[in-house]
């Protein structure tokens, strides 16, 4: 009854697995080689590290997040393909002595285009809604600000802050605005002469919000209201209060990588990969026999599966990533390796092969279970004081290792006990010697 359990769980997970092949090559963008997300050193591109003054700020944190949301909003209005910010803090434990931010830039090599991607001063402005704004979007989904919006002259310099507030009647979240002397006298005009009419708030070229005048605002003071969470909100109002750097930066290094230096990284990585995993299943398949093929069928499960969690959590991969992924491949049979070599000592005592294989796992799993709990401290440490490539490497090799386990201890068990004799505990009758020969390994027979 064992059997056809395990029987039918394997019958279901090949199906997972063909199920999850299938979602990688349906989620490969037409042209591309592979499915997933490329870091600066496989495509190619410009990297900028910024130092950030954060000395005249009192949250760090919060003033570093708003810098990476105002960068990457300006990087992605220029259109770069799935540019990189990251923050890394200064510290003791970092190792880093200043706050920094770093900007990755697929397809730009030209650093001084670069630079002023970055470098550019954003801009915070209140523009009308043109009264044909909705025919002229459903005409051409691709129209300007400028075709849409109308210019008012109220910008960001005139804004002295904004904060959170909550309706006192729904308590629902609302952002109040509140202008200095000049500003409440353009926005006093501006909306007397504009009631009922839509007024964008735009920042770097993108709409924030669109909220409607409903009457004259003469005191400097407004207030933008909506269907947004107090998330959103708090969001919004950062945004707002940053609209410019929120800390001075500078310049510390910039690298171009070539894109051909990177294909040919990227190429040679994958390559590489393929040869090991083929020299690996050979060998597992002669020395392991039966088992060592389960091993591979295993082994390839855990690629399927690493691969479909690099790109569900949107894992960048770098080169020293790849290496931290190529490397876990061959990790990843270690557990198998303990299994069928215990296994092996059990079958010499003379216990049936289904025996065997239980105190195989059994017995096995300590040793396991150690192992990978000191390579997954590693990994965390390498992630938290590592710099971004070293990063790439952590989180992949991590990664690696869970699935691994998971592989290991599930997956390779489930499929070996599905085709081992079911004996009674300390029978042997059925165990033929050509069936203890397929699960010893080496030049082991009986």
């Amino acid at each position: 009854m064992k059997a056809h359990k395990h029987l039918i769980f394997s019958v279901l997970l090949i199906i997972v697995f063909v199920l999850l092949g299938y979602f990688l090559v349906r989620e490969q963008k037409p042209g591309a080689k592979f499915p997933f997300k490329f870091g600066l050193d496989l495509v190619g591109g410009t990297e900028l590290i910024y130092k950030a003054d954060t000395s005249g700020v009192t949250d760090r944190t919060d003033a570093m997040q708003s810098l990476k949301d105002v960068i990457e909003r300006r990087v992605n209005i220029f259109g770069v393909s799935e540019p990189l910010v990251q923050t890394e803090h200064a510290g003791f434990i970092s190792g880093n002595h200043d706050d920094r931010l770093l900007v990755e830039l697929p397809g730009v090599s030209d650093i001084n285009q670069a630079i002023s991607l970055i470098g550019q001063t954003p801009i915070l402005e209140f523009r009308l809604q043109k009264a044909n704004a909705a025919e002229l979007v459903k005409a051409n989904p691709q129209v300007t600000l400028d075709e849409v919006y109308t210019p008012t002259g109220l910008t960001g310099r005139y804004l002295s802050h904004a904060t959170v507030e909550f309706d006192q009647n729904t308590q629902a979240p609302q952002v109040g605005l509140e202008f200095n002397s000049e500003g409440s006298d353009l926005f006093s005009k501006l909306t007397t002469a504009n009631k009922g009419q839509v007024l964008a708030i735009i920042l770097d070229g993108q709409v924030l919000s669109a909220p409607v005048i409903r009457e004259a605002i003469t005191n400097g003071k407004a207030q933008i209201t909506g269907t947004f969470s107090a998330d959103v909100a708090k969001t919004l109002v950062r945004n707002l209060n940053y609209g410019a750097l929120p800390v001075p930066i500078s310049l510390l290094n910039s690298q171009v990588v070539g894109a051909s230096l990177g294909t040919s990284a990227l190429n040679s990585g994958v390559r590489a990969g393929l040869i090991g995993l083929v020299a690996l299943i050979i060998f597992l398949i002669l020395w392991y026999r039966l088992p060592g093929f389960v091993a591979s069928v295993a082994l390839i499960s855990y690629i399927i599966l690493s691969l479909v969690a690099f790109k569900m959590l949107g894992v960048t991969l770098t080169a020293a990533g790849l290496a931290g992924f190529i490397l876990s491949i061959g990790m990843a049979v270690d557990a198998n390796v303990l299994i069928f070599e215990r296994t092996k000592e059990e079958l010499k005592r003379g216990k049936s092969i289904y025996d065997a294989l239980h105190e195989g796992f059994t017995r096995a799993w300590l040793s396991i279970r150690d192992s990978n709990i000191s390579s997954i401290i590693t990994a965390i440490v390498l992630f938290w004081l590592g710099t971004s490539a070293v990063k790439g490497f952590a989180l992949t090799l991590g990664l690696g290792v869970l699935i691994s386990m998971f592989t290991a201890i599930t997956v390779s068990r489930t499929f070996l006990f599905a085709i081992a004799p079911n004996l009674p505990a300390g029978r042997q009758e059925g165990d033929s010697g050509f069936k203890r020969f397929l699960f010893s390994n080496g030049f082991h027979i009986k």
